[in-house]
């Protein structure tokens, strides 16, 4: 993974430009062919897939019994096999699991990982972009915007977010670079966490609810039938509230340094949650992502522990502190009377 070629903030421009795009070496590409593909995926994912259009972009998480993220995946289909983008840690694992819940289903799970690049691009076609069923396999994220079935706690944000990958052959990818220039992996994250955009494997660690950050709004369709987690995940939107919120953070940049992901956040004294994801924007500054603890006031100074640093850190509420609980019980009990 490059982080950066040369300037991080030029290559945010150019990037935004759509003269740079960016090669994401930490993903896996995995298709997922046969008759039941899509009920099979609609079966264990949060999104409503199982009429899920040729050629449309969409995204969806793998969730546990309790409803917790395992990871995101981003999806296209073309007609006849079902393309899969998402992180390659523990890949192996996840074969595993998906393979052993295929059941008696027509489906057939390929790793195609090998043969494939993930190129990120900014609103711009990528002209190498593998084509499958004459279908061009560029998936094109929807967020900001709140899809069919989902549901948004915040405000929507307003940093512009035009984010594309593209599946491009191995062998072809040299021809993406004599269109494009290379930016690295931190011109991604900065305009991605001022966009708000959770993404895993940085947003997701053991106790990560879609919630908390939000992720309700594009991954998970509130109104399709059972998948697993899907009774807690509707417990908690109906009836409780997540434990955690995601926060934007301005951060600091007078200590000129820049704290990593996975450091912890303190309110005062008290450790109230870690830092998920952080960047240097070109107009902006120094920014995060952190998940904290709900009951942290909105207008708590917030600080961050980065080895010997302490960074002063002003939040953004992204996930309010009334998120979930939204049946007016009082209204429920009476029209079941």
């Amino acid at each position: 993974m490059t982080q950066s070629f040369s300037n991080p903030l030029v290559e945010q421009r150019e990037f935004i430009a759509g003269n740079a795009a960016i090669f994401l070496e930490e993903k896996a590409v995995l298709a997922i062919s046969g008759d039941d593909r899509l009920t099979w995926l609609h079966d264990i994912l949060s999104q409503k897939l199982d009429e899920l259009a040729t050629g449309v972009s969409t995204e969806a998480l793998w969730l546990d019994a309790q409803g917790r993220i395992v990871r995101d995946f981003h999806i296209i289909d073309d007609g006849e096999t079902a393309w899969l983008i998402t992180f390659s840690k523990d890949l192996e694992e996840l074969l595993i699991q998906l393979k052993r819940m295929v059941f008696r289903a027509k489906v057939v799970i390929t790793d195609r990982t090998n043969e494939f690049v993930v190129i990120a691009t900014w609103n711009k076609a990528v002209s190498e972009t593998y084509s499958s069923n004459g279908v061009s396999l560029q998936w094109q994220d929807m967020w900001p915007t709140t899809g069919v079935g989902g549901y948004r706690y915040g405000e929507r944000p307003t940093a512009p977010w035009e984010y594309r990958e593209a599946l491009v052959p191995v062998d072809a990818e040299p021809k993406v670079w004599q269109s494009f220039t290379k930016a690295g992996t931190m011109a991604l994250d900065a305009l991605r966490v001022a966009a708000f955009k959770p993404a895993g494997p940085n947003e997701i660690d053991e106790k990560a609810l879609p919630h908390e950050s939000d992720w309700l709004a594009t991954a998970v369709h509130m109104n399709k039938g059972c998948y697993r987690g899907q009774e807690a995940v509707a417990k908690v939107h109906n009836l409780g509230h997540p434990p955690r919120r995601l926060v934007f953070l301005h951060l600091d940049g007078s200590a000129h340094a820049l704290p990593n992901t996975g450091d912890d956040v303190f309110a005062g004294e008290s450790l109230v949650g870690k830092v998920t994801s952080v960047g240097q924007h070109f107009e902006m500054g120094p920014i995060a992502l952190a998940l904290i603890k709900r009951n942290v006031s909105v207008t708590e100074e917030l600080s961050i522990v980065s080895g010997t640093e302490t960074i002063a850190a002003t939040q953004e509420v992204i996930v309010p502190q009334s998120a979930g609980s939204v049946i007016d019980l009082g209204e429920f009990r009476a029209k079941k009377k």
